[in-house]
């Protein structure tokens, strides 16, 4: 569903409150939104920002509820259900040929993007010289922010080789009118496509998309292998194809329900200071150069709408949707480490600091092969800390989860501290996106793991017992 019908259905259910009120989108705005989301409250649209030509709208991530709206679900389980044609695949050689096969799959062809020569995003144009980021509501979230940032873009690059394009979410510091810093990690998608351009001596082809379906700015979000485009999975969640157009002044397709499009180019040739920004660590991430985004033209629905979103200390949005990618790509982790289980992220752990993991355990060593499996797959190689508890341990209740962990460890014994790379925001570790990183086996030990101890029996009631009082306790009146 677009973002206008969305905010129509939301306003229905009164889950929706506009703000007429002038609100600044410096500080302000993001001090009302803190307050509304521990709150669980509404989605916010700021009708009067000062300054700006358009209302801003936030915190449409802020609950579960509006979240299954946003793919036209009830549950979690329905939504999962629709990405599970993902997994349906005879064995083939390897992982990349199961990925290469996923185009054929019933729920894949059915919601591959299609083009479109007419878009809302394109209702109005404003090339060159008309180009002006001041008229849009873009916030200063934090009082030492170096300015003000576009926090819900989504960028789309295209491999100069394949010619695919990539989605991508990364933060933009506006630098004046025309000219923004795009704040893209090594190895991530655009500034692969980035360093190919820059190699070939020509200007990286650049567009964000800003209010494109939520479903769509989501999938931007998500860890996606490499050979999965995030167009079809943004369409296999919301059970419809995303429709695309062509830009006008650069040779990108960008989704056509967008409410705004920022049409440019990343030339190489100079970098800008970006930051610092107040980041999903809850800490300000320092000053770094990074490309320059220059705005050839803007194009926009004929009333468009600016989307934002608000982090720092934790929890905000992006907790859950951090959580939602979680429980998505569960099943695929599953897929390929079949030992595991469960898995759960903590929110308190920014979802690159803790991995809870659990186990059937069958044989002695298992866990520490766990470990090393998920240190191996994808954006959890840069995880700090992976714990691998028994299968019947809640990872998702604390208390649980710091019982089994005080009382199934010796610290001599379990623990494993190892090099490898860590997330780039971690400000503690040895070096810039290198440092240690630790392993701690939560499980039962077996003799062959030096405990030569029986394991102890856990004590719990018995279930004749829990039946006999089952049938007295409407009468004892406690």
């Amino acid at each position: 569903m677009d973002l206008k019908r969305l905010i129509t259905t939301w306003e229905t259910k009164g889950c929706l409150k506009r703000i007429g009120e002038p609100v600044n989108a410096e500080l302000e705005v993001t001090e009302i939104v803190r307050r509304v989301f521990s709150e669980k409250g509404p989605v916010l649209l700021f009708e009067n920002v000062k300054a700006a030509k358009m209302p801003l709208v936030t915190n449409i991530f802020g609950t579960w509820e509006r979240i299954w709206d946003i793919f036209g679900v009830d549950s979690q389980e329905s939504l999962i259900s629709r990405v599970r044609p993902l997994l349906d695949l005879e064995p083939p050689k390897g992982l990349v040929d199961k990925a290469r096969a996923l185009w054929k799959m019933k729920g894949v062809a059915g919601n591959l993007p299609k083009e479109t020569g007419k878009a809302r995003c394109q209702s109005q144009v404003f090339p060159g010289d008309e180009v002006n980021l001041g008229d849009l509501p873009v916030m200063k979230c934090w009082p030492d922010d170096a300015g003000r940032f576009i926090t819900l873009p989504v960028v789309i690059t295209k491999d100069p080789e394949s010619g695919i394009q990539n989605l991508g979410m990364y933060r933009m510091q506006v630098i004046d009118g025309k000219r923004t810093a795009m704040h893209w990690h090594p190895g991530k998608g655009a500034d692969i496509h980035y360093r190919k351009w820059k190699k070939l001596g020509k200007p990286l082809p650049a567009a964000c998309a800003l209010g494109c379906e939520p479903a769509v700015t989501y999938s931007a979000s998500a860890p996606l292998p490499p050979d999965i485009n995030e167009l079809i999975f943004a369409g296999m969640l919301m059970d419809q194809p995303v429709e695309m157009v062509k830009c006008k002044t650069v040779d990108l397709m960008v989704p056509a329900q967008s409410q705004i499009v920022l049409e440019g180019y990343v030339d190489g040739s100079q970098t800008f200071p970006e930051g610092p920004f107040g980041d999903h660590t809850g800490y300000y991430t320092p000053q770094r150069p990074f490309p320059i985004f220059h705005i050839t033209a803007i194009t926009t629905d004929n009333d468009p709408v600016y989307p934002s979103t608000v982090v720092g200390w934790p929890p905000f949005e992006d907790a859950l949707l951090g959580t939602l990618t979680e429980r998505i790509f569960l099943p695929f982790i599953k897929f390929v480490i079949p030992d595991i289980t469960d898995m759960a992220l903590p929110v308190a752990g920014l979802f690159h600091n803790f991995v809870f993991a659990s186990i059937d355990k069958r044989y002695p060593g298992q866990a520490y092969k766990t470990m090393d499996s998920i240190w191996g797959l994808g954006q959890l190689s840069t995880s700090k800390v992976v714990v691998v508890f028994d299968s019947d341990v809640d990872l998702r209740q604390e208390n649980d989860v710091l019982f089994h962990l005080g009382n199934s460890i010796d610290p001599l014994r379990d623990v494993v501290i190892k090099k490898g790379p860590l997330d780039i925001l971690d400000h503690a570790s040895l070096e810039e996106g290198f440092g240690g990183k630790m392993g701690i086996d939560a499980t039962r030990k077996l003799p062959e793991e030096g405990h030569k101890r029986p394991w102890p029996q856990r004590a719990v009631m018995d279930e004749e017992t829990i039946r006999k009082i089952d049938g007295l306790w409407n009468r004892l009146g406690l």
